[in-house]
């Protein structure tokens, strides 16, 4: 089934499937990062002997978590950041990496235009993660070599101002040249049932000042990235949305080029549900970044 034939509206509005009931807010730990003198820096590996693995530390700060699907007016992805639609894939094995090259991107893609507005949207990247067994303390979601991404319980939105900006001319390239209003999206969906276990937690971007995102750096095996982490503050607004199922997609900005007016950057993270049953399965999940260009 397309995208399309489903996702008319944002999920909540005369939903064709069954109506997932709210649960109250929770209060759980989001990992902040404490401030520091020095730039902060993470390898997403272990590192050369003597090096240590980060130069900063992170402190577990109980935030509020509300169930958005208890609210009275559905988040925008162009106020709060981000938005749930159903959108059920025509995919059958989401670790089939050709399978989701071949027929989820173009998918992504339409979503992406679709919820932004915009007139093309390019996938460019996509990861399946899954919880550790054991559910050990959040990190960043890599260990060992890095090759088995986990669920991520730092606070953090992928691009900073720079890479951001730098992201363009990855994805596009020559083409990148007389661009005008871009921006990039993350579209994150369970691959295996409710999400009961370390949900995705997104934060509010009216409620996150400049001055509490941090740009840090990412070192790969192959490469460096930039992101931004953010410093704790009581007004940040988190939300959810309890048991995402297969057939439902969470759309959150990641870097918008548009300077006012909309939101820009969302801040993430997996947290630890108070209330996860004891059996519930290890969550598993796949994002897809694409990049959007606007009329």
């Amino acid at each position: 089934m397309s995208i399309a034939a489903v996702h008319q509206s944002r999920a909540g509005s005369t939903p064709p499937f069954p109506a997932v009931a709210a649960e109250p807010s929770v209060v759980a730990g989001m990992g902040y990062l404490i401030p520091g003198a020095e730039r902060p820096y993470t390898y997403m590996y272990d590192p050369p002997p003597g090096v240590d693995k980060q130069n900063c530390d992170f402190v577990m700060a109980p935030m509020a978590i509300a169930d958005a699907r208890a609210f009275a007016a559905k988040p925008a992805l162009e106020a709060e950041g981000f938005e749930l639609w159903q959108a059920p894939s025509r995919v059958r094995d989401f670790r089939d990496d050709d399978e989701v090259a071949r027929v989820y991107y173009p998918e992504a893609a339409e979503l992406a235009c679709t919820a932004t507005g915009g007139s093309r949207a390019v996938v460019f990247d996509h990861q399946v993660r899954q919880r550790e067994a054991g559910r050990p303390a959040l990190g960043f979601g890599r260990s060992g070599d890095g090759a088995k991404p986990a669920a991520v319980g730092r606070v953090h939105n992928d691009y900073s101002e720079a890479s951001g900006r730098k992201r363009l001319d990855l994805v596009l390239g020559d083409a990148a040249v007389g661009v005008g209003r871009y921006a990039i999206v993350n579209i994150w969906r369970s691959i295996a049932g409710p999400v009961l276990d370390t949900p995705l937690a997104v934060c509010d971007a009216r409620s996150v000042l400049a001055s509490e995102l941090i740009a840090s750096e990412i070192r790969y095996a192959d490469r460096r990235g930039e992101i931004y982490l953010a410093h704790h503050s009581p007004r940040h607004r988190w939300a959810y949305f309890s048991a995402m199922d297969r057939h439902e997609a969470l759309v959150f900005k990641q870097y918008d080029s548009q300077a006012g007016g909309v939101s820009r950057f969302t801040l993430h993270a997996a947290f630890d549900h108070p209330r996860t049953p004891p059996d519930a399965p290890l969550r598993q999940s796949i994002e897809v970044r694409c990049l959007v260009l606007f009329p």
